[in-house]
């Protein structure tokens, strides 16, 4: 049982003002209050760096925890431990005497517990009839039961900043990796363009990343950094474009006629090689065969979510293609070969494909470059790509002989 009025320390620990302010507020415990003591501490080793307190502190209160009987610290099991300095020393993995007593000083500063001393400094318990402990001296875990939703809210906060920096790292460690190989590859491949400005400009920012950086550091940087993203990806986005050309009016007005999007619809037949049906492939100067747009789109659906303002041709398509390519992780040169070997519309409708199971494929680039040497050995038809993608949405379609 603890006196209703503040103790003050035995020898020559002096009495401050914050230690009165801690007895105060460990009397004005709540009527029923309980909190399960591993859960405090836990609380505490999370929250340390808001709090305070040093690991080897946390190690002596949790020698002290291990003297409390019950799993749950209340008014009504006791709030005094009072084991010697020898027995803490003992939970507290051999510490030494002086150690430990400099730690328990920082804890009693904390606030994380309170000293009651005895007349002559040693710590016991005096017992009544029927072995009721009457008054004890030593050590008061008030403090964990009247704090411990102050500790809880430490720990939240610490959880809370250790996941947005490693969301930080994440996204500067993503942006790295995404610059340094889409600038390689344009230096590469010879795409014109003040690529050597741009590896200056992204090695002064990675060289300038501290080892160990706060949130706002951090943050700064990720901004940086995807504002240089931005500007790779533009420049290699303009080039593409600038490589597409517009479709005349007599390709604009056919494709506009065909756009039909009924659930059902009837392919051309293929033509006969080996006995296996392909469709026929066509020279870059020649004019492809394509399907009705509306068809594309019920079949890849996902592709209109990059377009800004939907899809309704196919220099849109097109556009929107050439732009999704980047995002897959295809280099300009293997879009830039399909293009040429399949005609810009079919390249554009397998983008499309390839976008819509993209998680099914490991490398985007490495699977079009594929399927840019079937279509130049005539092996290759886009026809059942988009029919395997009707399939996969549930959208009935039929080929006809």
């Amino acid at each position: 049982m603890e006196s209703g009025y503040a103790t003050t320390p035995f020898g020559r620990r002096p009495m401050t003002l914050a230690l009165v302010q801690a007895n105060t507020a460990a009397r004005e415990i709540p009527q029923g209050s309980l909190v399960e003591k591993w859960q405090v501490y836990r609380w505490l080793c999370e929250g340390k760096s808001i709090l305070g307190v040093g690991d080897r502190a946390l190690a002596v209160l949790s020698g002290l925890l291990s003297f409390y009987p019950d799993d749950q610290i209340s008014e009504e099991n006791g709030l005094m431990v009072f084991p010697s300095n020898a027995q803490l020393s003992l939970r507290a993995h051999g510490m030494a005497d002086s150690t430990l007593r400099r730690n328990l000083a920082e804890l009693v500063q904390c606030g994380l517990i309170i000293r009651r001393d005895s007349p002559n400094g040693k710590r016991f318990a005096r017992k009544g009839q029927g072995g009721a402990v009457e008054e004890a001296f030593g050590f008061s875990l008030a403090p964990l039961l009247t704090r411990a939703a102050e500790f809880q809210r430490a720990a939240e906060q610490v959880r809370s900043e250790s996941r947005a920096l490693k969301l930080m790292r994440e996204r500067i460690t993503l942006h790295r990796r995404d610059i340094h190989k889409l600038v390689e590859a344009a230096i590469e491949e010879g795409v014109a363009g003040d690529w050597g400005g741009m590896w200056r400009r992204f090695r002064a920012i990675v060289d300038a990343i501290p080892r160990r950086a706060g949130l706002p550091e951090l943050e700064g940087i990720v901004a940086r950094l995807a504002a240089l993203h931005h500007d790779v990806d533009r420049m290699l986005e303009n080039l593409t474009y600038s490589k597409i050309p517009s479709g005349n009016e007599s390709q604009n007005e056919r494709q506009q006629s065909d756009s039909n999007t009924d659930s059902t619809f009837v392919f051309e037949p293929a033509s006969e090689k080996s006995g296996v049906a392909v469709e026929p492939t066509y020279a870059p100067a020649e004019k492809p065969k394509t399907y009705p747009i509306g068809l594309v789109l019920k079949a890849c659906p996902e592709i209109a979510e990059y377009a800004g303002s939907g899809i309704g041709n196919w220099r849109e398509l097109m556009i929107t293609a050439a732009q999704v390519r980047g995002y897959l992780g295809i280099s300009p040169s293997a879009y830039e070969e399909a293009c040429h070997v399949m005609g810009q519309e079919v390249a554009a409708m397998v983008i499309a494909c390839i976008l819509q199971r993209a998680q099914h494929i490991n490398s985007a680039g490495g699977y079009l470059r594929v399927l840019t040497e079937k279509a130049r050995a005539g092996q290759f038809s886009v026809g059942p790509m988009l029919m395997a993608a009707l399939r996969a949405n549930g959208v009935t379609a039929k080929m006809t002989a």
